[in-house]
């Protein structure tokens, strides 16, 4: 059962009703498929606006204060001392779904001192661990089951998984001083 109602919520092409546990008027929240770090989640014009310059006024104030709300639940379960906000504006930049989304990563002093310090993550953002279109993709039920080629420690989740994780951050979103 999605945590926020049934009406349905497409991110790009994909149905990720389950995975959404924050909505507002114009915005939403979701999970992760394969989260860079822990509490890893996107925010997104319900609307499906490939670019931040195609939200109309309402639309971007409405996404910029959910990432606002969004961001301060997250560092608070997540136990982070920083955030990572990030928007791929385009292709080029690279957005892999045509749908404008804000990534909202949780930090933590020294969290990816391994992988070359804290700066590792744009990196990763927008090397294959980043494209949020493969890993949706991956998970799908609707695609052709091809043996997967990904030998990383960062596998996608299931949809059970997500929506576990969903449900629990819609009840933190109540617990939240909005």
């Amino acid at each position: 059962m999605p945590p926020l109602g049934s009406s349905p919520v497409y991110f790009g092409n994909f149905l990720v009703t389950s995975q959404v546990f924050h909505k507002t008027t114009y915005s939403f929240a979701l999970v992760n498929v394969k989260p860079l770090l822990p509490g890893h989640v996107l925010v997104s014009p319900l609307r499906p606006a490939r670019r931040l310059s195609d939200l109309n006024h309402a639309e971007i104030t409405d996404l910029f204060l959910t990432v606002q709300q969004v961001g301060r639940m997250v560092e608070r379960v997540y136990g982070a001392s920083s955030l990572n906000i990030a928007i791929q504006d385009g292709p080029a930049a690279g957005q892999s779904i045509p749908h404008l989304h804000t990534h909202i990563i949780p930090r933590q002093r020294a969290d990816l001192d391994e992988q070359g310090g804290s700066d590792a993550i744009y990196g990763m953002l927008e090397g294959e661990d980043g494209d949020v279109g493969r890993h949706l993709w991956e998970s799908s039920s609707n695609r052709p089951k091809f043996p997967a080629v990904d030998d990383s420690t960062r596998k996608p989740r299931t949809e059970s998984e997500m929506s576990e994780e969903a449900q629990k951050l819609a009840q933190e979103m109540t617990r939240q001083h909005l």
